[in-house]
C-alpha cells in the first residue's frame, strides 16, 4: 500500500514527460523524462513514505549509517535515519559535501559515522551514477566500508551498471519503466 502511495505521488508531482528530448540531466545530456524527486522528499508524507520504503530497503544489511552526497540523498537520510529510530534499529545519518570543506576540520563527510562502519550510499534518482560514485569514492577514502547504492528511481540509463563496475549493487524503489 506504501509503495502503490508513493509511486502515484511520484507520477502526480514529480514525473515529467516529453514528446522531444527537452529535459537536461546532471550528466548534461537530454531526455524525454526528467523526475524531480525533491517534490516528494521534501514533503511530510513523502518523506514519511520515503523514509520508510527506503529503510525496508537498507536494513537488511544492517548498515551503520545511511547518506550520500548532498542534496539530493540529505531528506532520504535523515527520513530513514528517524523510521529506523522509531523501529528500534537507529540508523546513523551522514552527508557527503561534493567538496571538502574549505576550512574548520576540512572533512567532506558529516555525520556521526565513524572509520569502518558499514554504510548505504542512498540517491533520489540514478541515471548514470556520477553522484552516487562520487559519494561511494569519498566514503571509501574516510575508511567507510559501503555495503551498497539505494535509490528511490533507477532511470535505467546506465547507472546500474557502472555501480556494478565498482564492485556494488544498485538497489532501487522503482524502475523508470514502472511509472511511466
Amino acid at each position: 500500500m506504501e509503495r502503490e502511495r508513493l509511486k502515484a505521488l511520484i507520477r502526480e508531482r514529480s514525473l515529467k514527460v516529453a514528446d522531444e528530448p527537452v529535459f537536461k540531466l546532471s550528466s548534461g545530456k537530454l531526455s524525454r523524462y526528467y523526475v524531480d524527486l525533491k517534490q516528494i522528499t521534501f514533503d511530510p508524507e513523502g518523506a514519511y513514505l520515503v523514509g520508510k520504503l527506503m529503510y525496508e530497503l537498507v536494513s537488511e544489511f544492517n548498515p551503520d549509517g545511511v547518506g550520500g552526497l548532498t542534496l539530493g540523498a540529505d531528506p532520504i537520510a535523515y527520513a530513514v535515519s528517524f523510521v529506523s529510530y522509531m523501529d528500534g534499529n537507529p540508523i546513523k545519518p551522514f552527508v557527503v559535501r561534493k567538496e571538502p570543506k574549505g576550512h574548520g576540520m576540512g572533512r567532506q563527510i558529516e555525520g556521526l559515522v565513524k572509520e569502518g562502519e558499514r554504510v548505504a550510499v542512498v540517491e533520489d534518482v540514478v541515471t548514470t551514477a556520477g553522484s552516487s560514485l562520487k559519494a561511494v569514492r569519498a566514503c571509501r577514502e574516510a575508511g567507510l566500508e559501503v555495503i551498497g547504492v539505494f535509490t528511490i528511481v533507477d532511470r535505467e540509463e546506465g547507472g546500474k551498471e557502472n555501480i556494478e563496475a565498482e564492485g556494488l549493487a544498485l538497489y532501487s524503489l522503482f524502475k523508470l519503466s514502472e511509472l511511466l
